[in-house]
């Protein structure tokens, strides 16, 4: 048998050239691969697409199955492709596009019934199917169309047609001089309006584009409610370990009333002596002050000491007292 470095290397080179291309065309539909795979796909046909996306995901009875793949329009229908992985699907499953955050992020929720197994093959019909009111669109749609109106002409319009039928019986006299008035207010009113829906436009928009972010904001959100939730008896038993704790110290109080009134009337008693004479201590510390630091020169001379004695030998007797201790 040949060793490796005496084969040719054309087959080699080949070969591993066409495992490194199977390699990465695996690599790259790794979703579509079986086993491994991002699970099975299905398709659905709805009437409308109801902003549903790409990457939206697919739910049975509340637990994510799997993930919208593709969108594409079917003649009348929009057709939807999904995977599903883990989950049955029966002959009679239907789907429902529903709304998953009040920003209007959608998810296709699935219901599996059927006594066999839905085919991969076959589309879920229309029949089946049911698509949401998408709010946000209706208002988009809403400003749009106020924009285009002109509200001049609807105006004169309104005036021209209460004018024509000015003879008409007072009831329809009436309701006409109402419409006339109404006319006038939405023309007068038609700058505010005009502001106003292009306001809704752009708030509806930055919704739109802050959906990640909002929708985290209320993820983390349900976070800390539950984590309260869980932490509840613990803050109930710190609560109640509180009001006990309050109760024995009123207690002890009460207890011992009799031996603490002496104590606080006493202390009571020497802060106010202490506050009377506040000037005498402060003048006492004052003067004690130079006796300490002739009393550090005294001995801080180590094992010794410096002093002297004055008044031991009265000024009148021998010449060793001669001045007196004043002299000093």
């Amino acid at each position: 048998m040949k060793s490796f470095s005496k084969r040719n290397p054309i087959p080699i080179a080949v070969v591993g050239i066409v495992l490194m291309v199977l390699g990465t065309v695996a690599a790259l539909n790794s979703d579509d691969l079986p086993i491994i795979g991002g699970g099975t796909t299905y398709t659905a046909d709805f009437s409308e697409a109801a902003g549903l996306q790409t990457e939206d995901e697919v739910r049975v009875a509340g637990v994510k199955v799997g993930k919208v793949t593709d969108i594409e329009l079917a003649g009348d229908v929009v057709r939807v492709s999904f995977k599903v992985k883990d989950a049955w699907l029966g002959d009679r499953t239907s789907a429902a596009i529903k709304i998953k955050t009040l920003l209007g992020q959608k998810y296709v929720a699935l219901d599996p019934v059927g006594d066999a197994a839905l085919d991969p093959g076959e589309t879920i019909p229309r029949e089946r199917t049911a698509a949401p009111y998408d709010v946000l669109e209706a208002f988009r749609g809403l400003s749009q169309t106020a924009d285009q109106i002109d509200t001049d002409q609807l105006a004169q319009s309104f005036d021209v047609l209460s004018q024509t039928l000015s003879g008409t019986p007072d009831d329809v006299r009436g309701a006409l001089t109402g419409l006339s008035r109404l006319s006038d207010t939405i023309a007068s009113r038609d700058r505010q309006l005009a502001t106003l829906l292009a306001n809704t436009r752009q708030v509806s928009q930055t919704l739109a584009d802050r959906d990640a972010q909002l929708s985290k904001l209320m993820e983390d959100g349900n976070l800390l409610l539950a984590e309260l939730a869980r932490r509840e008896q613990a803050i109930s038993a710190l609560l109640q370990g509180s009001r006990d704790l309050a109760t024995q110290l009123q207690g002890l109080v009460d207890d011992n009333q009799a031996q603490l009134d002496p104590v606080l009337k006493e202390l009571d008693q020497l802060t106010g002596m202490l506050q009377r004479n506040q000037d005498s201590l402060a003048e006492g510390i004052k003067r004690f002050a130079p006796f300490i630091r002739v009393f550090n020169n005294t001995i801080g001379n180590g094992r010794w000491f410096d002093n002297y004695i004055c008044g031991l030998l009265l000024p009148s007797i021998g010449p060793l007292n001669e001045e007196g201790c004043h002299a000093r």
